[in-house]
């Protein structure tokens, strides 16, 4: 579940008001703007209220949440902003809301008066479900039930696909090479738009300076052109950053096309590409992409729930997708984006599906549906037999060998400490191990009596990570026991490199003797007691 509180403007807001949070958007060019939904479907908003975005009905900044009371009883399915900022907004019932920034027409109520309260925005929309919303710096998209896309508002690079550079005052059916076909999902960037169809094929119009349109040139498009450099593949998502796009087909597949200043093509490099290019084709199968018009960040999600980003990620490039420590997309644009914004109107309900390995995480040492515990220093650890032979072959010998129906389903552990023969269990449900170095030390004899190389592998990494002049001559020690090599040579060197603290150390002291003969004798060849 998304955490709201890690935006910096909620924290403006009490822990109780907070916890009422159902749906959120961080927005505005220093993300000082927010609106918010509680559990009863109130419509809250707060911040700098530059341009009436927040539409109170004027342009004063609260710190105070005001309700929206137009949006009494409406349930929103749809937000989004521009750069003035506006803000656009469809309901359930499929009507469109509209306020804020007007300079262009962006708001679609056919003059550029301000927008300090909201309207509803009908003109060439009756009959029409607007079901999906979204905004360009100055520029408005709309998408309905039946498939079309309106545009509206800035049109100098041709962003709302008129076939002119006019700008458009009220919402218009854009047509040319989408007549049609029906589009499932819709985009903007800076002064771009594009739209996916129901077949995968995708169409983009407006600024292409940057080659942000994937057309393999950087001329603009003032109608709706097919991106034929992805024909044959099925795109299931599409997002736009400021300059930039990513694709996502339905074989998880990524694609990426556009401005590449800040990295955030993930090519590794700053070169712009006007076509698109493979990334993460290393990585295991993608299965959701981010990115919003107001930043240089990109981010996606693994099958296995891991999250990458890169781009402008707090002021840094990274050119290259990373790996985080963090459980969903709308945390990275929380945490690393500038500004702080939601890519996307954030829930904060739990999201039902649950991949395979996030499932697993969730049922170790879950009593409810365990088969199986272990009994190690009086306390219980409960775990699935099926897991456990799938995962380690000293368990799948075990059970073979040794286990029968009526025997029973407890086994007690006496060679093993509580922490380590716990963090083993949680490692074959999570692939990951959480423990610190003199722990790990015991995790490696376990590693190395089930034979179990990844984890011993893990463990050795986590002792060097680890290592300090008190604990060093103790993890020596250890890897000289259980006979990792890389492990040995690397804290011998420790030792050696900071020989004076390490000798003042009561740990160096309580060693076995002919341990530390042979160390002083090895430590001798290299020099090391010269002076």
């Amino acid at each position: 579940m998304v955490d709201v509180s890690k935006w910096p403007l909620f924290s403006l807001l009490s822990s109780e008001v907070r916890a009422t949070v159902r749906q959120a958007c961080v927005f505005g060019t220093s993300a000082n703007e927010a609106i918010y939904v509680t559990q009863e479907n109130d419509v809250y908003v707060f911040g700098l209220n530059c341009s009436g975005c927040l539409g109170t009905g004027d342009s004063v900044s609260t710190i105070v949440p005001k309700k929206l009371d137009f949006l009494e009883g409406k349930k929103i399915v749809s937000l989004s902003y521009g750069s003035g900022p506006h803000v656009l907004l469809a309901s359930e019932d499929g009507q469109l809301f509209a306020w804020g920034h007007n300079g262009y027409s962006q708001l679609g109520t056919g003059t550029t008066n301000p927008g300090f309260s909201a309207v509803a925005i009908t003109t060439n929309l009756q009959n029409k479900k607007v079901m999906e919303v979204a905004c360009g710096s100055h520029h408005s998209l709309a998408l309905t039930h039946d498939g079309e896309v309106f545009a509206w508002g800035y049109n100098n690079c041709g962003q709302v696909g008129s076939g002119s550079t006019a700008n458009q005052p009220y919402p218009r059916k854009v047509c040319s090479s989408l007549q049609g076909k029906t589009a499932v999902s819709i985009t903007c960037g800076q002064a771009s738009s594009m739209a996916l169809v129901d077949n995968g094929e995708i169409y983009g119009w407006g600024y292409n300076g940057n080659g942000q349109l994937g057309t393999g040139n950087n001329g603009n498009q003032l109608s709706p052109c097919r991106l034929t450099t992805l024909q044959g593949l099925c795109i299931q998502q599409i997002v736009s950053g400021y300059g930039h796009c990513l694709a996502l087909t339905d074989e998880g597949l990524l694609y990426a096309w556009g401005a590449n200043t800040y990295g955030q093509l993930g090519t590794g490099n700053k070169n712009n590409h006007l076509s698109p290019v493979q990334i993460m084709a290393d990585k295991e199968r993608v299965v959701e992409i981010a990115a919003c018009h107001s930043t240089h960040t990109s981010a996606a999600k693994t099958s296995s729930g891991k999250v990458y980003m890169w781009g402008q990620c707090r002021g840094q490039l990274i050119s290259r997708p990373r790996l985080t420590h963090l459980s969903s997309m709308d945390d990275v644009f929380a945490c690393f984006a500038t500004p702080p914004v939601t890519w996307r109107l954030v829930s904060m309900e739990h999201d039902d599906f649950m991949t395979i390995s996030e499932a697993l995480r969730e049922e170790f040492d879950c009593p409810d549906t365990a088969d199986l515990k272990f009994s190690v220093d009086g306390k219980y650890i409960y775990v699935h037999k099926a897991v456990l032979k799938i995962r380690c072959e000293h368990f799948r010998l075990m059970f073979r060998s040794q286990w029968t129906e009526d025997q029973q389903e407890v086994i007690e552990i006496v060679q093993f400490s509580y922490p380590v023969y716990r963090s083993f269990l949680q490692f074959l449900y999570t692939d990951t191990v959480d423990l610190p170095p003199e722990d790990a030390i015991g995790l490696l004899d376990l590693a190395t009596s089930y034979c179990e190389n990844h984890l011993k592998r893990l463990c050795q990494q986590i002792i060097k990570r680890g290592i300090t002049v008190e604990n060093a001559f103790t993890l020596l020690s250890a890897a000289i026991r259980y006979d990792a090599e890389d492990l040995e040579e690397f804290c011998f060197k420790f030792c050696v490199n900071h020989m004076t603290q390490v000798t003042q150390t009561t740990t160096f002291w309580e060693v076995d003797g002919a341990m530390l003969k042979e160390f002083v004798s090895r430590a001798s060849r290299c020099g090391a007691f010269k002076n």
